[in-house]
């Protein structure tokens, strides 16, 4: 029997493989035609060869827009140039002439944020018309709409002090123009690229002057005339090279791109033995309900499989311990799932739940890692906060409370796994998107919502299907209709492709991958000591 984990994965590694395409292997052929490469070619002759990329909201939007709308015509992630993490966001041009949809807002502003948050260089290669016309509304005002990127890249350089380089490899164009003007770098491409805010046939509408684009806009104009540029080279690989050799130059600050060094000063760490990554396909239940151990999962993803547990043996529902990944050190929380054993003369507990006593040892071991500078990951499997009155009289809500600000104020980096349910407020207290995570990550089994689909039927239908069980007599064909699409909606809502074509994650990763990403994300958040408080904490002075 093939396990839940196993066929929801090759249902999403197909989705993936065909969003990688963009808009289709002829509209590929047709940038090679143009001596151009395609975006994720791009990205690909960026980073170090063989090195791992965490590709950034490829499933935004995937279901929308009749299905135009590939990655929102964007490719965002992160990335290693010379074993440096950088932030990268590529136009995919062969989408809509890599256009802007309201989407495409959304990914730029997730990956300058990430930018951000961890203190990383940001490196931007431009391929767009601009605006996606039909959609303006969605695209050009409001608070988060574009001006937000300009937003962001001001106080990145002004503030933040993040280096910015961008790459003009073809159109770039209107308002568009002010991302690379307020980037620190820019090269551009001779022949093949533009940069201007208006093209030529705006020009030729608004003043009756003729001009071609090169003239108007190419490298040449810019870098030898205006001065807006300032490295004009003769292709795409040759500006790619151009961008390594200058990110190599950038001093670097943060943690060092060596070993790694242990907490306590115990010298470089050794590589841990590859894991048995393979088995955690078969760790999951088929059913999403039942249970199995979280110890198991966890003893693939730390190194040699250790955990160092904190107070194992209270509140077991809740699993908090000391591990490394990649010889980095970071303190997990994860939930328990099964039925939980009582002290002598107290009642089981259920797995996946938050009682008062588990939300008191999660937030006491928060705030220990906080004091001493190791990174959280949460490693979700909840199911919400225990309810009824021993609960509510053992101060759940006061607990909950406790947890939850301990987790927001953290000032370490924050890493979320979920790889089963994340529902009710068990998901906000274990660092959900609202909180600012670092990064969030889950497998293709997570299962993202206020509740379970029979709970949400139950809290809405349960008097009428009640009613009708006890005159033993189906349910009216109306309610039964309404039960039947109350369950259909939460089941497609509750899939981890729902959550990451809305940018709730993001990224789907697999098991066998999965050490390796956490353990690029926590080398890329470590590049900030921190506080890792909202997307960014601005000094004092520009000067400080």
């Amino acid at each position: 029997m093939t396990s839940r984990l196993r066929e929801l994965s090759a249902e999403t590694r197909a989705l993936e493989a065909r969003l990688r395409l963009g808009g289709g292997k002829d509209r590929i052929e047709k940038q090679h035609q143009q001596g151009k490469l395609s975006a994720r070619e791009r990205v690909e002759g960026l980073l170090d060869a063989g090195s791992r990329f965490i590709e950034l909201g490829l499933l935004v939007a995937y279901d929308q827009y009749d299905g135009q709308a590939p990655g929102a015509g964007v490719v965002t992630g992160l990335g290693l140039v010379h074993g440096r993490p950088v932030i990268v966001v590529a136009n995919d041009a062969t989408v809509k002439a890599g256009s802007w949809w309201p989407e495409t807002i959304k990914k730029i502003l997730r990956a300058q944020e990430a930018a951000m948050r961890c203190r990383i260089p940001i490196v931007y290669l431009v391929d767009s018309a601009g605006v996606n016309l039909p959609y303006q509304g969605g695209v050009f005002p409001g608070q988060y709409g574009a001006s937000r990127i300009f937003y962001y890249n001001s106080i990145m350089r002004r503030y933040l002090r993040i280096p910015q380089l961008a790459a003009v490899m073809g159109q770039c164009i209107a308002g568009g123009a002010y991302l690379p003007a307020l980037s620190d770098l820019i090269v551009m491409v001779k022949g093949s690229s533009f940069m201007g805010l208006g093209g030529p046939n705006l020009v030729k509408g608004a003043t009756g002057q003729s001009i071609d684009g090169e003239t108007l806009g190419g490298a040449v104009t810019h870098t030898q005339v205006s001065g807006v540029a300032h490295y004009a080279v003769d292709d795409d690989r040759a500006c790619l090279e151009k961008l390594r050799e200058l990110i190599f130059a950038i001093p670097r600050s943060g943690q060092p791109a060596g070993p790694l060094v242990g907490a306590g000063g115990d010298g470089p760490v050794s590589p841990a033995p590859a894991p048995r990554a393979d088995a955690l396909y078969d760790l999951l239940p088929s059913d999403h309900r039942m249970s199995y151990d979280m110890h198991r999962v966890l003893e693939v993803l730390v190194d040699d499989g250790k955990l160092v547990e904190f107070q194992e043996h209270l509140a077991r529902e809740m699993i908090c311990g000391d591990a490394r990944i990649d010889g980095i050190p970071v303190g997990v929380i994860a939930n328990q799932r099964g039925l939980i054993k009582g002290r002598p003369g107290e009642k089981p507990r259920f797995g996946g739940i938050l009682y008062a006593e588990s939300a008191e040892k999660v937030a006491y071991f928060i705030e220990r890692c906080d004091r001493q500078g190791i990174p959280l990951l949460f490693v979700q499997d909840v199911s919400g906060f225990m309810v009824g009155p021993e609960s509510e009289h053992a101060g759940v809500i006061r607990s909950g409370a406790r947890f939850v600000e301990a987790m927001a104020t953290a000032r370490v980096p924050k890493l979320v796994l979920t790889v089963n349910h994340a529902s009710g407020a068990g998901y906000y207290a274990m660092a959900g998107q609202g909180f600012d995570p670092d990064f969030i990550f889950s497998w293709p089994t997570g299962r993202m919502a206020v509740m379970e689909g029979e709970s949400a039927v139950q809290a809405v239908h349960g008097p009428a299907i009640a009613k009708a069980a006890a005159e033993k007599r189906p349910l009216d064909p109306e309610i039964q209709k309404a039960v039947d699409e109350m369950r259909a909606d939460y089941e497609a809502q509750l899939d981890a492709r729902y959550a990451g074509a809305r940018g709730f994650i993001d990224a789907i990763v697999y098991p066998e991958e999965t050490r390796e990403v956490i353990s690029l994300a926590l080398r890329a958040s470590l590049s900030n000591p921190g506080p890792h408080l909202g997307p960014f904490v601005l000094p004092a002075h520009p000067d400080a």
